[in-house]
């Protein structure tokens, strides 16, 4: 027996050379496009805006977002839904083809949305596994040549428990943790195995009143696991790309932090827990307003030039509402407005590409 050789079953070839679509995603200091909000969520977005909720309504505003002109100049990639990967213009080219011809790449959200975890009241678990071998194959063929999923997870527990339900000590409990560390790895396989970059979002979400500390010991646990999770299910982190929240304080929170602190906080969290092998982490915004999104994600490029050692992955944004409200709100459904909304989309598409090369300032938004 040769001791000399590997086992190959830890031997990991790259999928059909996924790994360069991962770094086509991250070139150039663009970011991504996040237009993937499901039916519901997406009617309910428009509803809170005053604009009908409906079907049309839909496909106007994410035709609106999709033929912006100059849009690919900012935006490497935009993560779409299944209603919206098959829809076409109305000159009947497809929404796909639209991305591509602009060099922006299509990808697809592939999860199901979440649900109560059972033994865990107040914590949810994202679904979508049975069945996704297939919808995978499907959307390939269909033009995504990335995939995303996302698994969130809360600090504190969300009110309107059933009567009586023990509460947890603390959430994330180890149980929420665990089971979404094991769908997001088993899903990043899966998309690996239909040569599709995986996109692997695990958020910690902002609801609370938890402080900067608190965020990122939780965000740093929630990483260990995904990986851990991922190196079991013999995922290539050089063919994925963690979509992840920044350290922040929560919601509730009586002590704000600033674009610096909040740059440290994360970065530092982002070292101990991710492997360097994975070619880029895209920032959520997760609740964010516009200017809070780039201004921070500014900071971490700023913050990090002469830094010792560098960091090992390149960092960039994939926002859906911190790039899509300022359009949504001066669309509001009135197709004469359009121009003037697909501006705002480009002005905020060009603000975070600059806060990729820590060049943003307050300035371009009086522009």
């Amino acid at each position: 027996m040769n001791t000399d050789s590997p086992n190959p079953d830890l031997l990991r070839p790259m999928p059909q050379r996924i790994d360069e679509t991962a770094r086509q995603l991250l070139a150039g200091d663009k970011g991504l496009l996040a237009i993937d909000e499901s039916t519901s969520t997406c009617n309910r977005r428009l509803a809170a805006a005053g604009i009908t909720a409906d079907a049309q309504t839909r496909w106007a505003y994410r035709d609106m977002l999709i033929a912006t002109p100059g849009l690919g100049d900012s935006i490497s990639g935009a993560i779409l839904y299944d209603e919206s990967i098959r829809a076409s213009t109305a000159d009947g080219r497809r929404f796909v083809d639209v991305l591509v011809a602009a060099g922006i790449i299509p990808g697809i959200k592939v999860d199901t949305g979440t649900t109560d975890l059972a033994g865990h009241p107040g914590e949810r678990v994202t679904e979508g596994l049975d069945g996704l071998r297939g919808r995978l194959q499907e959307y390939r063929a269909l033009g995504a040549r990335f995939a995303k999923w996302r698994a969130v997870l809360a600090i504190k527990a969300p009110g309107g428990m059933p009567a009586g339900a023990r509460r947890p000590p603390r959430l994330p409990s180890r149980g929420c943790v665990a089971a979404n560390a094991q769908a997001l790895a088993r899903y990043a396989a899966l998309c690996q195995e239909a040569g599709l970059v995986s996109i692997v979002e695990p958020e910690v979400l902002m609801d609370g009143d938890h402080g900067l500390a608190e965020c990122g010991a939780v965000t740093e646990e929630v990483l260990h696991a995904v990986f851990d999770h991922m190196h079991v299910q013999g995922v290539a982190l050089e063919a994925m790309l963690l979509k992840t929240n920044m350290v922040l304080p929560g919601t509730d929170c009586s002590a704000p932090a600033s674009p610096a602190e909040v740059a440290a906080a994360t970065i530092e969290g982002l070292r101990r827990a991710v492997p360097a092998a994975v070619p880029g982490i895209v920032f959520l915004s997760g609740g964010q307003s516009a200017t809070q999104a780039s201004a921070r994600l500014n900071a971490m490029h700023a913050g990090d030039r002469g830094a010792a050692p560098p960091l090992p992955w390149t960092l960039s944004f994939s926002y859906g509402r911190a790039l899509q409200e300022p359009a949504l709100g001066i669309w509001h459904g009135d197709a004469s407005r359009r121009g003037a909304a697909q501006a705002a989309l480009l002005h905020r598409a060009r603000c975070n590409r600059a806060a990729c090369s820590g060049s943003y300032d307050a300035a371009m938004e009086a522009a």
